[in-house]
């Protein structure tokens, strides 16, 4: 038996990474506890075995007593000091037992215990190898996929990522690599298990923290950021360092850091905003390309009427009002869009402001005139007073009113 516990023994802490002293503690409670329920029962015993060579060795512990009442649990002084000399009245005697006398079901449950602290230890070194990764991204290769959950291989251990964190359109197979965030650690009655995620925007602002060193190091930070999974991602970022675009430094020259970002997400959509504190500026530059013609603000109730071109109206709704819902959480604003219609000024109404601005008639006089077909300033050429007094004025109303005219 010294053999098979060593050989464990070096398996465990080479393989596993179980220590020995603790691999040894499990041993020997679950051959203790056996032991006590077969035919050592009632007994105390104390087990040991060596590290090195896996030798196992037993006692049973004896009070020494001068009258003997339960022969499992007590010796008679007399025999207490033929084996040790000097034993006295209450003391614990220890008389090595033939480990062999544990019995069989000793040993089988040696060996549950084994792996029963083999489980519990991948579960330990499961948290403890992936607790401070959370928030993290992590690459793993996929295993399976059961139901809409795809199981990752992560090399140390099994993750999954379950089909509301996946992105809508993304198909992987068995054996294909596979960047994910590790969104948190569930405790399961199985064990620590660990959740993946895709869709998340912590995922995507993660990305440009490993790729974009200016975001890394605190130069460019991410003020807000909002997310349509699959669709389209927008993010605001500002510099303390006047001399740093912050939006240059995550694009990247040519492109190329926002370019690798893009490849990861299979051609996600990405823009990125430079932030403003006014929300009316913040507005216009989200919506770029589409340029509102009219803004109206409920401060009270957070809400904006953005009032577009028919031209932009697709492009500020987006697909299934996608864009806008983005907007709207990139802003902490709730937007309304809607068509921009241009009024069309009343005819009549300019036509008397403007006689009535060029030569100061009072607005009744100015609307007969407009009546007549004098609609303008320029309308008074060729007009005579006679010409007047044939539309319905008075002879000295009209002869005024050419003065005016004229005089002008």
């Amino acid at each position: 038996m010294s053999s098979e516990i060593l050989s464990v023994l070096e398996y465990m802490e080479k393989e596993k990474g179980i220590g020995r002293a603790d691999m040894i503690a499990a041993i020997v409670n679950a051959i203790k506890a056996a032991a006590l329920k077969g035919v050592n029962s009632g007994q105390e015993l104390k087990i040991e075995i060596n590290p090195k060579n896996g030798q196992l060795k037993a006692w049973s512990l004896l009070k020494v007593v001068d009258s003997v009442s339960n022969p499992r649990t007590e010796i008679h002084v007399e025999k207490a000091q033929a084996i040790k000399p000097g034993a006295v009245l209450g003391e614990f005697l220890e008389r090595e037992i033939d480990p062999a006398t544990l019995g069989r079901i000793a040993a089988q449950t040696a060996r549950q215990a084994v792996m029963q602290r083999l489980r519990q230890f991948e579960k330990d070194r499961i948290y403890d190898d992936f607790k401070d990764m959370v928030g993290n991204i992590v690459t793993g290769t996929v295993r399976r996929k059961e139901r809409n959950d795809i199981f990752i291989d992560l090399g140390k251990a099994e993750a999954v990522l379950p089909g509301k964190e996946q992105v809508p359109g993304e198909e992987y197979q068995p054996g294909d690599r596979i960047r994910c965030m590790l969104l948190e650690i569930e405790n399961t009655p199985r064990g620590p298990e660990l959740i993946l995620s895709r869709a998340s925007p912590r995922f995507v602002r993660r990305l440009f923290e490993v790729e974009v060193t200016e975001i890394a190091d605190g130069t460019v930070k991410i003020e807000t950021f909002a997310r349509e999974p699959g669709y389209r991602t927008k993010m605001t970022v500002t510099s303390k360092d006047p001399k740093v675009d912050p939006v240059g430094a995550c694009v990247g020259a040519r492109g190329a850091r926002v370019k690798t970002i893009v490849r990861e997400l299979n051609g996600e959509k990405i823009d990125i905003i430079n932030y403003f504190a006014d929300p009316k500026q913040m507005v216009i530059e989200a919506l770029k390309p589409a340029v509102p013609r009219e803004l109206v603000f409920d401060e009270k109730n957070r809400r904006i009427l953005v009032k577009v071109v028919a031209d932009d109206l697709a492009v500020a709704i987006g697909k299934g009002g996608k864009n806008v819902r983005l907007t709207s959480r990139l802003l902490g604003w709730r937007l309304e869009v809607e068509e921009f219609r241009t009024q069309v000024a009343d005819p009549r109404a300019s036509g008397i402001a403007a006689l009535v601005s060029a030569f100061g008639f009072a607005p009744e006089t100015a609307g007969r005139l407009f009546a007549i077909g004098v609609n303008s300033p320029a309308a008074f050429e060729g007009v005579s007073a006679d010409d007047l007094v044939q539309a319905g004025f008075a002879a000295d109303e009209a002869e005024q009113i050419i003065n005016r005219v004229n005089g002008a």
